[in-house]
């Protein structure tokens, strides 16, 4: 074999196997991992354990966060009418910054037959990182509200994280401070919108006393004439 024959398929080799490295390559390190959730409910604890499926994905400074639950939690003693029941969470993000980031989701698109476990709907929320490094998301509180009542679900086995991060944080300070200036010493203030639109009403005002003044001396002066 010639040695440009030898480069070509050397170089066609490498190529295979680096698309093969890419291929293999998580984007993030997830897990599925089985939450056990101890419930508080008008009709006293219940207890359940479901496996929480949570996915990250990039939108401009943040992430928006998915919470999927792949079986029921606790459960009613009566039927739960279509749209009758809406969940909410809290994702715990652990690592370079700590922070709770609240997820909810649409009410019950299908009526819950009464003693069934209640089949909770993908919740959604925004993470937007403050700092750079790596994170870990984990489940937390959940929180069903129905039938004019709420049942708070707390993890009692301390789950593991179910996904890590390696984000890229926003940075940013206090809007009340950021890129402020203020003028001193010497320094004369700039003359904004508000000052203009003052002194034009104070101009306006000037010309308008003036010319009142000039009909009432005209006015008197018409006055004494005619006396």
């Amino acid at each position: 074999m010639s040695d440009r024959k030898r480069s070509t398929v050397l170089a066609l080799a490498s190529a295979l196997a680096g698309t093969a490295v890419l291929l293999a390559a998580p984007a993030a390190n997830a897990a599925v991992i089985d939450v056990q959730y101890d419930c508080q409910t008008p009709i006293g604890p219940k207890s359940a354990v479901s496996p929480i499926d949570i996915k990250a994905v990039k939108e401009g400074n943040g992430y928006k966060l998915t919470m999927s639950f792949q079986k029921g939690v606790s459960s009613s003693p009566i039927e739960l009418g279509k749209g009758a029941m809406s969940p909410s969470a809290v994702i715990q993000v652990d690592g370079v910054e700590k922070v709770s980031v609240p997820v909810s989701g649409p009410p019950n698109p299908e009526a819950i037959p009464a003693n069934q476990p209640i089949k909770i709907t993908d919740l959604a929320g925004t993470y937007t990182p403050k700092k750079s490094g790596k994170v870990t998301l984990t489940a937390s509180t959940l929180t069903i509200k129905a039938m004019g009542t709420t049942t708070t679900c707390t993890p009692g086995n301390h789950p593991k994280a179910s996904l890590e991060l390696d984000v890229t944080g926003s940075g940013g300070g206090d809007p009340a401070t950021t890129g402020s200036t203020g003028s001193t010493g010497d320094t004369l203030p700039q003359t904004g919108p508000e000052d203009s639109a003052i002194a034009l009403g104070t101009l306006g005002a000037t010309v308008l006393l003036s010319g009142a003044a000039g009909v009432l001396w005209l006015t008197r002066r018409g006055q004494r004439a005619r006396s």
